[in-house]
């Protein structure tokens, strides 16, 4: 009786151990959650975008041509396949999601050459699970990467969009700047190499090349 005892104590030991580790890896994908507002209160007006969010450039402001060279490596990526993690108020999901969609349209319609790369492997998912926080997660799965090239949202609406009205521009991005909880984060992704062919039975395995 004593053994069985211990045995089902150390099986829940090991239960909530994975279960812990599976939690740290969501929040890590996921990135750090900024602390949301308590319920009924009001976001405060946000301060800078997020890192990597990358505010678009405004057409006749004297802002930097491109974004900070920290901000641009965030949101760039260096292996065949990459995501990026982006966690959302839940009261806010549905003008995250307008935001997604004027983000879509800019890369269906952009003339720009490099967005237009960026485009064909962009696809954008909502995950069923909640996020850290109870927030909701965003997921964009860039498959294939154009490898060195910048993925913030702000640089796309504002290089590849063919309207100049900044008002307008600055609208669409307060959809990102008041639903977002933190900066989210990215992954690279290779493909993990295929094990090489065993030798059948009696033959000699191939000597490496030279």
């Amino acid at each position: 009786m004593t053994n069985t005892c211990a045995a089902s104590r150390a099986a829940q030991s090991g239960v909530r151990q994975w279960a812990t580790s599976i939690a740290a890896v969501a929040v890590a994908a996921a990135g750090v959650a900024a602390q949301q507002p308590a319920a009924g209160q009001v976001p405060q007006t946000p301060g800078p975008p997020a890192p990597g969010g990358q505010a678009p450039v405004l057409p006749g402001r004297p802002q930097p041509v491109g974004p900070a060279p920290s901000a641009t490596a965030a949101r760039t990526f260096t292996a065949p396949v990459g995501l990026l993690f982006n966690t959302v108020r839940p009261d806010k999901a549905a003008d995250f999601e307008k935001l997604i969609a004027a983000v879509r349209a800019t890369l269906e319609t952009s003339t720009d050459p490099t967005i237009a790369a960026q485009a064909k492997g962009w696809r954008f998912y909502k995950a069923a699970e909640p996020g850290p926080g109870n927030s909701v997660l965003y997921v964009f799965v860039i498959d294939p990467t154009v490898p060195g090239q910048d993925y913030g949202l702000g640089r796309i609406l504002s290089q590849g969009a063919t309207s100049t009205d900044a008002a307008a521009l600055q609208e669409t991005w307060k959809l990102y700047a008041l639903s977002v909880t933190g900066g989210g984060s990215l992954l690279n992704l290779s493909p993990v190499p295929e094990a090489p062919e065993e030798p059948a039975a009696g033959e000699k395995p191939a000597l490496p090349k030279p």
